[in-house]
């Protein structure tokens, strides 16, 4: 077997460890994901009632200003009706004072339960913020063993990519970008294989006796014409 098949081999090998290597660091993102998607569920929630607690501070101050507004006009209306002297000014002075005195109920009443409704969601934020917390506690372990693990396959990746580097400098230049094409579009999986007999290594496919004795005599690569696969002769 030609060194440069040796090398190819050999540079196969580290790839497929890398890719092992990939799946393992990439194994991790649904663990991550699921303590993320806990996370913030709970952060959703506290947006969602501090969005609410907003609005509803809005409408409360609006309403502040028109029972501001409202308790002034019913002091005007209660003073000009002690200036009124006549029955019929009277009666339509009072009428005034009964109706404005009605609205600004109503408004007190709405602004006491707004009130209480504010005073609500403010707790339940708390409690919410107190809960995301308590979730961010819990899985403070989890995420760190995430990390670590990441963190060690990081290097790992880092020193077989290094090594991966040094092998591929003993592959031919046009060798090297036929196999990594090949590798990229089998998504990783092995890219060179050995005759089988007559056949293909990968697919079975027979390879033409012409082909095999080249491959056999000159120690060529060849790509199977079915598979696209790199195929090589061992003797």
């Amino acid at each position: 077997m030609q060194a440069e098949v040796e090398a190819l081999l050999a540079l196969q090998e580290d790839d497929l460890g890398i890719r092992d290597l990939e799946k393992r660091r990439s194994a991790l993102d649904p663990r991550l994901g699921d303590l993320e998607r806990q996370r913030q569920h709970a952060a959703d929630a506290i947006a969602r009632a501090q969005t609410a607690l907003e609005s509803e501070e809005r409408r409360k101050r609006d309403l502040e200003i028109r029972v501001a507004e409202h308790r002034t006009l019913q002091e005007r209306n209660v003073h000009q009706l002690d200036q009124v002297r006549r029955m019929r000014e009277a009666t339509a002075a009072v009428s005034q004072v009964e109706q404005a005195r009605r609205i600004l109920a109503t408004e007190e009443s709405d602004l006491q339960a707004m009130s209480r409704r504010i005073q609500e969601l403010r707790q339940g934020i708390d409690a919410q913020r107190q809960a995301l917390a308590q979730i961010e506690l819990e899985q403070a372990p989890a995420r760190a063993a995430v990390e670590a693990e990441r963190a060690e396959i990081d290097e790992q990746l880092k020193a077989a990519m290094a090594k991966r580097n040094e092998k591929a400098a003993r592959v031919s230049r046009p060798l090297l970008a036929k196999y990594d094409r090949i590798r990229a579009r089998r998504k990783g999986e092995p890219a060179v294989f050995p005759l089988r007999g007559p056949s293909c290594g990968s697919c079975d496919t027979a390879i033409p006796m012409h082909r095999r004795n080249q491959m056999i005599a000159r120690g060529d690569v060849e790509i199977c014409e079915a598979c696209g696969a790199l195929l090589y002769a061992t003797n």
